[in-house]
């Protein structure tokens, strides 16, 4: 069996990539990438635009469809890693590699290592990539799923967006001090802690932490109860670090995709945003938060594992999985399941 390559490491850490930083167009990117695969690699990678198993997206451990790391060239790693690239930023590029990084000491920890394993993490596609017709992709392993959806070159869709890890922050060995999701977490408890008394006896909803994310490995998110504190209840000093809670949560997508999403929140949707929290008020403790809006939820937890086990989710209630593109495209061609 081939060995860890250098791409697959680069991509755990935060270390360049020894490969060409330029970023391609992501049609460019996928069709580069699927050009790369083998005969019996493109069969496993691409499905039809509306197969069944594009919304059955998973964050836990499950058996799933695409090419993984595992069965890669290191061509086939470098322009994987150029896809991932074209719709990641720095910070996406690095969260999407300590998630694998962190399934390793999760292995170690277990002593687990083949369950746990770095390397199954997979591309799936559904639509040839075309700079003209309706198409998607998804990257997924344990602790990661991210969707895309397009009209030829045109990002319409980037959600579920998922990112977690077990453990949350390597707690001793060679990686100590490692965390996943850090700025969720402490830019979330200090806006927590700028609330006054009056204010946390809303935003606070219970002081017990729920076990996961409500929304779970849904195919449609259920909106949930609109309680918590109001952005209209906020002082505008805490209206702006709610928003640049928000913008930690969109930032690992490229500039322009995240800026689109806060542009879209910034039009319509900040008056009617809440935010809740549940669970204890520092780290260490286990907690809960969510913030949303008409069109969109963001859910994060960190409380299985002695609150070291975090997940952080963005959920778009009608957009998700390109919902609109594949709705056009069910009403022109037939379904396709599995």
């Amino acid at each position: 069996m081939r060995k860890f390559g250098t791409i697959g490491l680069a991509l755990l850490g935060v270390a360049a990539i020894g490969v060409s930083t330029r970023t391609l167009d992501t049609v460019d990117a996928a069709n580069e990438f699927l050009a790369s695969l083998d005969r019996t690699q493109h069969r496993d990678a691409v499905k039809q635009t509306d197969d069944d198993y594009r919304t059955r997206w998973r964050y836990t451990p499950a058996s799933r469809q695409g090419v993984s790391w595992k069965s890669m060239t290191a061509d086939q790693e470098e322009k994987a890693t150029a896809l991932l690239r074209s719709v990641l930023s720095d910070v996406g590029m690095k969260k999407a590699g300590v998630v694998r990084e962190l399934e390793q000491v999760l292995g170690e920890i277990e002593r687990n290592p083949r369950g746990r394993d770095h390397e199954q993490y997979f591309f799936t596609f559904f639509g040839t990539p075309s700079k003209s017709s309706e198409w998607a992709w998804r990257y997924e392993g344990h602790h990661i799923s991210l969707n895309f959806a397009y009209k030829g070159s045109k990002l319409v869709a980037s959600t579920p967006q998922f990112f977690g890890s077990n453990p949350a922050e390597v707690m001793a060995g060679p990686k100590k001090g490692l965390r996943m999701l850090p700025k969720e977490q402490d830019v979330a408890l200090r806006f927590l802690a700028s609330l006054s008394d009056g204010q946390r006896s809303k935003a606070v909803l219970s002081q017990r932490a729920p076990r996961d994310i409500f929304t779970g490995e849904s195919r449609t998110a259920k909106r949930q109860a609109n309680e918590g504190l109001k952005y209209s209840d906020m002082t505008g000093e805490q209206q702006k670090a709610l928003q640049n809670l928000i913008r930690v949560h969109a930032e690992a997508q490229r500039p322009d995709e995240a800026n689109r999403r806060m542009g879209q929140l910034a039009a319509v949707e900040f008056e009617s945003i809440v935010f809740a929290w549940m669970g204890g008020a520092k780290a260490g403790e286990g907690h809960y938060y969510r913030i949303q809006g008409p069109t969109f939820l963001i859910e994060y937890d960190n409380i299985q594992n002695n609150a070291n086990h975090v997940h952080a989710v963005w959920r778009d209630f009608d957009g998700d999985f390109g919902r609109d593109v594949l709705g056009e495209h069910y009403a022109s061609s037939p379904h396709h399941g599995n």
